[in-house]
């Protein structure tokens, strides 16, 4: 009786590489420390978190990297205020690959492929 229970969506493990960490650091410095705004250098990192937690749960929901073109499309970029989150989609996990500022060039973007 009833309805049946739905099961909870299947999430990937996430892995952020060392240059995205880097990336996030150097975001959050300048905001806080260059521009001397503590606080917007607080939001800014929770929201880049908070993205990447929803390409977590469902990495297929953003946009395919057009910088990087693939066949199978497995590298894929999400907006975040004013970055790009570049991340690549393997079989077991989802990588992180790096962020940069959204009107950066676009072999910028390019490069973010080599990272391992």
């Amino acid at each position: 009786m009833g309805r049946p229970k739905e099961k909870a969506p299947k999430t990937c493990s996430l892995r952020i590489t060392e240059h995205a960490s880097r990336n996030i650091d150097h975001i959050t410095g300048y905001i806080a420390f260059f521009r001397h705004e503590p606080l917007n250098a607080i939001r800014v990192g929770d929201q880049i978190y908070m993205t990447i937690d929803r390409i977590q749960n469902n990495p297929l929901i953003f946009r395919e990297c057009e910088e990087i073109p693939t066949r199978n499309k497995i590298y894929r970029k999400a907006v975040c205020l004013s970055w790009l989150i570049i991340y690549k989609i393997e079989s077991t996990e989802i990588v992180i690959l790096g962020i940069i500022h959204g009107h950066r060039r676009p072999s910028r973007i390019r490069r973010i492929r080599k990272v391992k």
